[in-house]
């Protein structure tokens, strides 16, 4: 208003004007409890001092400012006080009103500065009837701090796309000066309103403050713990050891630093996900372990573990109900807790056991999960025979297997050894090599298991059948002796019956541990964070890589910074339930010096893994071996789509390798993912010179596969498979039975006590299943693959073309993995158990529904 009338005193509105609207949303909206972000910003208001915006001139530069886009003058947001917000989307539309300088002729972009107290939400900035342009619209989805948190201010570009050296010569300083914003000087600790990305070390998981025994070695920046980066939060170092930094109180664990844009959104927030992480580790923890306390600390039956889903555990009256009701979100204590009475506490029926109760006990299910369950990347064609270990035997002793020929060859359907070698029919789940250097310290611990190798048959009806379980353990006299080893074979009655189930399991535990720390965490989580670093640092959002990949990294920073907090952090949840227990982080960065970026396509992985063979003629150049291969039959639909739509938007932009070469802010970005974010791996001869447009695009269809798919297929099965824990156990708590002992004879006299007396225990079972259920939910404002938040995310026809095409893909491909599960000829989709395969089906709508492919590694 009081714009308004200075204009009219001056004359200023003869002059034409220029209508445009701002949609944002208020923090007060967000957070209702901030009273003064509500009546301080109106006193601002009355003040005169609200949000002015200017306009940046795309064509016309200013001599006396270093040619800089010449600046209009500043309009302000009008009505902010009148303006109704809506409660239910959050966002408001206000109105502007520029003066039109002939002098700007074309806006590129346009500077904010936010002069109330609080900070808001700005999603776009629309202008109408620009004189020779039209209409022009800025998408901005950015947190726009008060003006004193900012030693520059804000600036915000249209939705065009430029290479650098097409950028137009007024904007280039804009551009350039937005990166070094965003770099930060590498000093301080960060603030919520800093908007810098930096590197650091992975070395604030431990907490030698609290007590030594949480001490955790620094992974990254060495030979010994190299590791991905991290987001940087300059934290002081803690007391007791200046290369750890110190830690957030656990009542301040959600507000752990990464850039604000990298925030979960308020809908995220609100609906489940950091509330009930916090409130699993803060009050579930304690909970669950009063009311192990209150009942038997065992499951004595299956019954007991199905209660969990069907009856329920009983909440008794009083203090601990009523701290269960006052500390976990009213959304989550609706699903956990029955609240007619009863005062169940109870879980969802998971997916494994919803259509039979005991068919993941079958052998054919054992060996299904290894190609359609939540850990389908890890298992391998058997080369050799017997297995050999890669172990130094210098330190390590012998280490091959000792499973035999009389093992294994009356179970191969007539055929020799050799026979099921060359027919590529023998398979193995190789477990050994990666947690035996560990097994000695591990089994220091409450954990008692082994290191497994499973070798497994291809039928003629194309499933697998296991053929035998080898189970190692450190030699007793040391590690330079050896491996002792004992191998199982396949029994279904009696004690031998049970011995076998037992050996299953401690295969499960294996993989379980490696799926959790290797292929979810590392593979995915960890590797994608420095892309994620780079791209913000050293691409402008102008850039037509970091539109193609930044949707493909929101919310990873928030995730992985939320998982070093009271997840993967000493004595967190992942060190409570997973059998490496304080040596699991430890032991995944040991496993990180074997990475590669380009064996994370999937073609590659699945040539180095054996299961396929190149074939010209093939679908995709790649025959499987094992035809009935869910996730690597829908993963392949799904990459090709990925490769072609990355084909399709790359070559309208780069026309040349001499392009890719010269464009200096790729070649800045290429550098420092190798050289910083995996800088551990810089000297690496695999990594992509970045000198072809054929290495941006596979470069970056991996880049995209890793986050979205690779990331669906081994996250959002954790429900359906683990929720119950006797299928997917996590901890093995003593070894196998000797005859002669009386834990033998507990075997023979009721197996399924033994069996669960040896497997997780019932508090690491509530805590596991209850943060896995969050894990595998998928959150109402999920963005799917072949989806963006915004239809114009940027003005080029060709590559919206492209994009939408990519769309009509995934739709297919959805119809095609429909039809392939409802195909009974192929038994590995859907198997004993009567789930389909789901994981790799691009779309899903929220909540826990074992499908749909996010374009992100988002939780």
């Amino acid at each position: 208003m009081i714009h308004s009338i200075v204009g009219a005193i001056t004359g200023e509105n003869d002059k034409k004007k220029i209508k445009g609207t701002v949609v944002l949303m208020k923090k007060n909206v967000l957070d209702f409890n901030d009273f003064n972000a509500s009546v301080l910003d109106r006193v601002h208001e009355l003040l005169g001092q609200g949000v002015s915006l200017q306009l940046v001139s795309a064509v016309h530069g200013d001599p006396a400012n270093g040619l800089q886009g010449k600046l209009g003058k500043p309009a302000y947001l009008e009505d902010w006080i009148t303006t109704i917000t809506s409660l239910t989307a959050g966002e408001s539309a206000f109105k502007v009103t520029f003066d039109w300088d002939e002098e700007i002729g074309e806006p590129g972009a346009f500077i904010i500065r936010n002069n109330h107290h609080s900070e808001f939400y700005l999603r776009t900035l629309t202008l109408e009837d620009v004189p020779g342009c039209g209409r022009i619209h800025f998408v901005c989805n950015s947190w726009v701090y008060p003006a004193k948190h900012y030693k520059t201010d804000r600036v915000f570009f249209t939705n065009q796309t430029y290479l650098p050296s097409e950028t137009p010569g007024p904007l280039r300083k804009y551009r350039k000066g937005e990166l070094v914003n965003l770099r930060g000087d590498g000093t301080g600790e960060l603030k919520e309103w800093d908007r810098v990305y930096d590197y650091a070390y992975y070395n604030d998981l431990g907490n030698p403050d609290r007590d030594l025994k949480y001490a955790r070695p620094v992974l990254g920046g060495s030979a010994e713990y190299p590791y991905p980066r991290r987001g940087r939060t300059g934290r002081p170092p803690s007391e007791k050891d200046p290369n750890t930094e110190s830690r957030l109180p656990l009542v301040m664990s959600l507000n752990i630093y990464v850039p604000r844009d990298e925030r979960f959104g308020h809908l995220k927030m609100s609906d489940f996900l950091a509330y009930a992480l916090k409130s699993i580790v803060q009050f579930l923890l304690p909970e669950f372990e009063a009311l192990c306390d209150i009942t038997p600390n065992e499951f004595d039956s299956f019954q007991d573990v199905l209660d969990l889903y069907e009856g329920g555990i009983k909440v008794p009256e009083g203090p601990l109900l009523d701290k269960i009701k006052d500390n976990i979100p009213l959304e989550m204590l609706k699903e956990l807790v029955r609240t007619d009475g009863e005062h169940l506490f109870k879980f969802p029926m998971p997916q494994v056991i919803k259509e039979d109760k005991s068919a993941w006990r079958t052998d054919e299910e054992f060996a299904r999960e290894m190609l359609a369950g939540l850990n389908p990347v890890v298992i391998r064609l058997l080369q050799e025979f017997p297995p050999k270990s890669k172990l130094d035997p210098e330190v390590y002793g012998n280490q091959n297997s000792s499973i035999t020929k009389e093992h294994i060859e009356n179970h191969l359907d007539d055929l020799t050894i050799n026979e099921a070698m060359e027919k590529k029919r023998l398979f193995i789940l190789d477990h050994h090599d990666v947690f035996m250097p560990y097994l000695r310290r591990i089994n220091t611990t409450s954990t008692k298991t082994y290191a497994s190798r499973t070798l497994l048959f291809l039928k003629d009806d194309g499933t697998l059948k296991p053929l035998a379980i080898e189970l190692s353990l450190p030699h007793p006299n040391g590690d330079k002796f050896g491996a002792v080893n004992k191998v199982y074979t396949p029994a279904e009655d009696g004690v031998e019956g049970s011995i076998w189930q037992l050996a299953k399991a401690y295969a499960a535990v294996n993989d379980s541990g490696y799926h959790q720390l290797l292929s979810h965490w590392l593979n995915t989580h960890a590797a994608i964070e420095p892309f994620v670093i780079a791209t913000n640092r050293q691409l402008s959002v102008l850039h037509p890589i970091h539109k193609l990949l930044h949707p493909h990294f929101r919310d990873t920073m928030n995730i992985n910074a939320l998982a070093r907090q009271i997840l993967i952090n000493a004595g967190g949840v992942v060190e409570s339930t997973v059998f490496p227990s304080k040596y699991a982080m430890e032991m995944s960065s040991v496993v990180y010096k074997d990475w590669v970026l380009t064996e994370q396509a999937l073609l590659a992985d699945l040539i180095k893994r054996g299961m396929a063979v190149e074939d010209s003629e093939a679908p995709h150049g790649l025959r499987l071996l094992i035809d009935d291969y869910p996730y690597a039959v829908d993963g392949l639909e799904i990459w090709s789509a990925i490769e072609t739509w990355v084909k399709e938007y790359c070559s309208f932009y780069y026309k040349t390798d001499e392009m890719v070469q010269k464009d200096s802010e790729l070649q800045f970005w290429w550098k420092e993912v190798r050289e910083e974010g995996h800088g551990d791996k810089k000297d690496e001869p695999w990594w992509p010179k970045m000198r072809t447009v054929k290495e941006l695009m596979q470069t970056c269809t991996i880049i995209i596969w890793v986050a979205s798919a690779l990331h669906a297929a081994v996250n959002f099965g954790q429900y359906p498979y683990a929720g119950y824990l006797p299928n997917r156990p996590t901890i093995s708590r003593r070894f196998m039975p000797e005859e002669g002992t009386p834990e033998y004879e507990e075997l023979k006299s009721n197996p399924d006590k033994a069996f669960l007396k040896t497997i997780t225990a019932q508090l690491q079972t509530l805590l596991g299943i209850s943060l896995i259920e969050v894990l595998s939910r998928h959150s109402s404002d999920e963005v799917y693959l072949g989806q963006r938040d915004t239809p114009e995310w940027t003005l080029d026809t060709t590559p919206l073309k492209a994009f939408e095409k990519f769309g009509r893909k995934l739709a297919d491909i959805e119809e095609m993995i429909i039809d392939r599960n409802g195909n009974e000829r192929f038994k590995n989709r859907v198997g004993p158990v009567k789930i389909p395969y789901t994981l790799l089906y691009p779309t899903s709508e929220g909540g826990l529904t074992g499908k749909g492919i996010p374009n992100s590694v988002s939780i």
